[in-house]
């Protein structure tokens, strides 16, 4: 008796056990389990402790809740003829409201979601140069994101972000890419070196016409100078009974004096000056009176000349008009 009732217990035991179990379910956060009753849709349950009837209702699937991403490779050609590969990754998510539509209308959301990326990408890269391609991803994604929004709503699925994150052309466009970059950050490199270069040379230029300036006139001011020391030096000589000429001789010879005193007291100077003889002092004195006195002989006669023909000019002499012949006996001149 006992041992029978032992055998009822155990298989009684193991059915109970089995039915409790297929009675009670978990489903996790972000997460909907769609329930069937004998084959047919019945109720979507959400996250928490469930039950459902044994052997009568069963879990047909579950749907994930959380934002999904996919990835998606897309060869094409652009405008001008170049192949390109772009990656597109497309963020989406199941509308809560929305699961029975997600899990019933859809076979393979993510084949559905990459031909539409395809389709639009083939679409709208064609229309773009390469450059452009890379100017104008956030178009491409804004049109994709467009596109699979409309499509994949009545699915159940919200397109929450598209990103082209990757724009892959063939590698020897790369290169011919990077040679151009190259050159022309080269040409930018050399137009500011010259720039700089004339900026130094205009600077240059400019230092030295300045210098130029105030060199010149550094030596207006020291002739002007020296003139002005020349003039009070003549009246000097002239106060102590020494005419203009010998006192400008004098000076002549006391400067060519000093001259050779300054050239003795250079050690390394190649300057030579000639004549450097004993007598050039005196000969230079004495050329400078007969200069002077010539001079005032040419004046002389020249005032004579002058006093004796009125109708000559004080700045030199004219030559005198010959009076055209005629033959009237009153006409003189």
């Amino acid at each position: 008796m006992g041992g029978g009732f032992l055998l009822w217990m155990i298989p009684l035991g193991l059915f109970l056990f089995f039915v409790l179990f297929g009675v009670f379910f978990t489903v996790k956060q972000q997460t909907s389990a769609i329930i069937e009753t004998f084959g047919r849709y019945s109720s979507i349950r959400n996250s928490g402790l469930q039950m459902k009837i044994p052997l009568v209702q069963r879990i047909a699937g579950r749907i994930n809740l959380k934002i999904q991403q996919l990835d998606v490779l897309v060869e094409t050609k652009t405008k001008d003829d170049v192949f390109v590969r772009l990656k597109i990754s497309v963020q989406f998510q199941v509308v809560k409201d929305k699961v029975y539509d997600a899990f019933y209308k859809l076979q393979s959301p993510q084949d559905q979601i990459t031909s539409y990326v395809f389709d639009v990408v083939r679409a709208e890269v064609p229309k773009m140069k390469l450059d452009d391609v890379f100017e104008r991803k956030d178009d491409i994604a804004i049109a994709v994101k467009s596109e699979l929004n409309d499509a994949m709503i009545d699915y159940g699925y919200d397109i929450i972000k598209t990103l082209v994150t990757d724009i892959d052309p063939d590698v020897q466009v790369k290169e011919a890419m990077n040679r151009i970059n190259a050159a022309e950050r080269e040409k930018v490199a050399a137009e500011y070196e010259a720039e700089a270069e004339r900026i130094k040379i205009v600077a240059k230029a400019r230092a030295e016409a300045e210098s130029k300036r105030l060199q010149g006139q550094g030596i207006a001011d020291q002739r002007r100078e020296i003139a002005r020391g020349l003039e009070e030096s003549v009246d000097v000589l002239n106060n102590v009974g020494i005419n203009s000429q010998e006192a400008s001789a004098l000076i002549v010879v006391t400067q060519h004096y000093d001259t050779l005193q300054s050239i003795g007291e250079e050690t390394n100077t190649n300057l030579i000056l000639l004549p450097n003889s004993p007598q050039a002092g005196s000969n230079m004195l004495n050329d400078m009176i007969a200069s002077f006195v010539a001079s005032n002989q040419i004046g002389e006669e020249m005032r004579k000349q002058n006093k004796s023909n009125p109708r000559m000019g004080s700045g030199g002499s004219k030559r005198k008009r010959t009076p055209p012949p005629t033959d009237d006996p009153d006409v003189t001149f």
